[in-house]
């Protein structure tokens, strides 16, 4: 059973290499998790709808107008339907509250910064993969008085398609998710085990001469919890790894470009530059933590 597990995870990890030309390996979500978060999302937005409604029916009581109640509600509805998605992918990177629950996220395939217009369009897509035609399963003598027989049948094999769509493809995407272009994968932890600090300590020790790498506060706020997972896995590589040491010096050098730090580093330093910047940004984050300032990647503010 172990072993199934393990070959059925296998076959959703994907890697792709970022604009800093680092690749990156992750796990794409599962169609159940989806679903869950998914499921989870609309039992949110249905209790807020019921919850509203409720309220404004209790603090205007009979002075309320039952159209009037109505209408307040459709609209509501409607904001709910078409934006609740968007709206969290965009201020939680990629996460609604149902996806943080769950634990999986939104990325873009190409390992860049997630971008407002792709979150728009990947949700948007939704009402003609979801709500169009469940609207005329569940409501088709209002949405459409004369419709015939066959227009049901339709709809039901529209919803169908479209809502197993993720299980028909080996990445498991959505139709929001080819137009977009983006992924739904499997949220990393929030910070990395501290092993690696540790076995960077012990070598510091055995190492007492050797000057290490210092960084200024403006260049540890470059980068965020995402980057420091990223450069984590790095790190974790073994230098017998063919291009072990080709990678150290690529990614320092992009580091060094992107937080402008001076001096010339020896070739054989790259390794020792990055240990310290990821010791340094380590706890720079941990410290911002405990004040409640997480900063997910280099993108948030």
């Amino acid at each position: 059973m172990l072993v199934q597990q393990r070959a059925e995870v296998a076959k959703l990890v994907r890697e792709i290499v970022t604009p800093e030309g680092v690749p990156i390996r992750f796990q794409l979500a599962r169609a159940g998790d989806r679903a869950g978060a998914f499921l989870l999302d609309m039992v949110i937005q249905i209790v807020v709808l019921i919850a509203v409604g409720w309220a404004l029916s209790l603090a205007a009581g009979a002075h309320l107008e039952g159209s009037w109640l109505t209408a307040v509600v459709v609209v509501l509805a409607f904001l709910l339907v078409n934006f609740y998605f968007a709206f969290f992918e965009v201020r939680w990177q990629g996460t609604t509250p149902g996806k943080r629950k769950v634990g999986i996220r939104v990325i873009d395939a190409r390992g860049g910064q997630l971008e407002t217009s792709a979150v728009l369009a990947r949700n948007l897509v939704r009402e003609l993969e979801v709500w169009m035609p469940l609207r005329l399963l569940l409501a088709g003598k209002v949405v459409w008085p004369a419709a015939p027989g066959w227009a049901v049948l339709v709809a039901g094999a529209w919803t169908f398609v479209f809502m197993l769509f993720p299980l028909f493809n080996k990445d498991r995407l959505r139709i929001g998710d080819l137009i977009a272009g983006t992924r739904v994968v499997m949220q990393p932890k929030v910070m990395m085990p501290p092993d690696l600090v540790a076995e960077h300590a012990e070598v510091a020790v055995h190492r007492p001469q050797v000057r290490a790498f210092t960084f200024t506060e403006k260049q540890l706020a470059v980068y965020g919890v995402y980057e420091l997972q990223i450069l984590e896995g790095v790190l974790r590589q073994t230098p017998d790894n063919a291009g072990y040491f080709e990678a150290i010096r690529t990614v320092s050098d992009k580091i060094r470009t992107k937080i402008r730090h001076e001096g010339h580093i020896p070739e054989h330093d790259h390794d020792r530059f990055l240990r310290d910047f990821y010791a340094a940004l380590r706890a720079h984050l941990e410290q911002k933590m405990l004040f409640g300032k997480r900063r997910e990647d280099k993108f948030s503010k």
